[in-house]
């Protein structure tokens, strides 16, 4: 098939595209961050009540990286269908899995209620809840790289950073709201709200992801590309671009660790160490998340105007600057200088990562293992750094006998030096076909 057949629909699908990207990452990472929020907040004194806090808050966020554990086993499993049979089916799974699973956790009684029920109900749903993520970010950016003109990466591909941001924004001010009513009211039952809203929210996400066209670039694939086996799809992948695999799984790494620190660390520590209520450390997220949905484009363009792998960079370099500085900010206990911090960290130099890291990951891979090749290598890295680095942390605080912050500090630089090492050795134009195909061209240099 000729990409040039398909250029005259492609400003109309670029729209369509565009809409269902920031509306459908917006209502999963609604859903994704609420949780993350809720298990900082309310989810160890309800599922698990113990006479020491700082073990019932490890236990919440041990639940909080099961969701990340089961993401590789998503990002494997989509990834392939994203590769075989396109994109646009694993978008509209992804809203069905993490809009009933967030929907259905709002529902499950209380430890005081059901006993030991309670937690195994939460765990097995935050999984179904882990799966729908991974499913869907890998897919989101396929489809915003491969709809783009190469000069407009950054820009479409800040897309879903840009829905990432709407929905931790929409929960995070939700959540702010409904702890400023009261804490009877907000551990007792309202936070089931957001929860329970969330069968809604996923019912208008999917019908937005059903008027999602699919890629031009996938479609230009030819029958027997397509038609592969899953096992093949899977060898193709790791005989061809295993470096690709290697490189996501760093660069993500990066991010997925540093992300984590800032927006469920940053709040367990403000609550159970520094005596924050919940109304003030949500919303400085609120805040920071504001701050990013009017950054986020600001990264696109500035990704297009300068090299991926220097902003990536530059970018690492930034976080290890402000790795001890932050716990400086939050150690103030001041509403302003923790708003200050979270902004700084969520709003600033999270979303200047995201957006960089999308079209970085993308072009590491041919259209045909895409999906499968981002899925794997980020899924597998944010399970260790996401699903771990929170726990990790707080464990060592909650170890220090004066509550020292140094170890989760070193854990920051180490993020920001994964970002500088993946911008060395990364890809910087994407192969145009997977080499395995005995017409393919010449591979594409690395351009270090």
């Amino acid at each position: 098939m000729d990409v040039t057949a398909n250029q005259p629909a492609r400003p109309v699908s670029q729209k369509r595209v565009g809409a269902a990207i920031v509306m459908g990452t917006a209502l999963e990472y609604f859903d994704f961050f609420l949780y993350s929020a809720m298990a900082a907040l309310v989810i160890g004194p309800t599922f698990f009540p113990s006479t020491d806090s700082v073990a019932s808050t490890i236990a919440s966020l041990a639940t909080f990286g099961v969701g990340y554990l089961a993401r590789p086993f998503a990002g494997l499993i989509f990834g392939i269908i994203g590769d075989k049979f396109g994109r646009k089916t694993v978008l509209s799974w992804s809203l069905i899995l993490m809009g009933a699973s967030t929907g259905l956790m709002g529902l499950i009684p209380s430890y005081a209620t059901i006993g030991i029920a309670a937690p195994i109900l939460l765990v097995l749903l935050r999984i179904v809840q882990g799966v729908g993520a991974g499913a869907e970010f890998s897919s989101a950016i396929a489809v915003s790289y491969e709809f783009a003109a190469p000069n407009k990466r950054g820009r479409l591909g800040s897309l879903p950073t840009l829905g990432v941001n709407l929905g931790v924004f929409a929960a995070s001010l939700v959540v702010a709201g409904l702890a400023l009513i009261g804490n009877d009211f907000f551990y007792s039952w309202g936070w089931r709200i957001p929860f329970v809203l969330s069968f809604a929210l996923a019912g208008v996400g999917y019908i937005i992801r059903l008027k999602l066209p699919e890629t031009p670039e996938f479609l230009d694939l030819r029958p027997e590309q397509t038609r592969r086996g899953w096992f093949r799809v899977l060898a193709d992948l790791f005989r061809s671009d295993w470096r690709g695999v290697l490189i996501v799984f760093i660069v993500y790494g990066g991010y997925a660790l540093v992300a984590t620190l800032w927006k469920t660390f940053g709040l367990s520590y403000l609550t159970e160490f520094q005596g924050i209520g919940a109304s003030v450390s949500t919303f400085g997220v609120t805040l920071a998340s504001l701050f990013a949905i009017f950054w986020t484009p600001i990264c696109g363009r500035l990704c297009d105007a300068v090299p991926i792998r220097w902003v990536l960079a530059v970018g690492g370099l930034l976080v290890i600057a402000y790795s001890v500085p932050f716990f400086w900010l939050l150690d103030t206990k001041t509403p302003i200088w923790i708003w200050v911090a979270l902004i700084l960290g969520t709003g600033f130099l999270a979303p200047l990562l995201s957006v960089a890291t999308s079209p970085f990951m993308a072009r590491q891979f041919a259209t045909n293992t895409r999906v499968t090749g981002i899925g794997v290598g980020k899924e597998s890295s944010g399970a260790l750094a996401a699903g771990l680095g929170p726990v990790i942390a707080i464990a060592l605080v909650g170890s220090s006998a004066a509550s020292s912050t140094i170890g989760v500090s070193m854990i920051f630089a180490l993020g920001g030096a994964l970002f500088v090492i993946a911008a060395w050795l990364g890809r910087s134009v994407a192969p145009s076909m997977n080499p395995s195909d005995s017409n393919a061209p010449a591979r594409t240099s690395t351009g270090i």
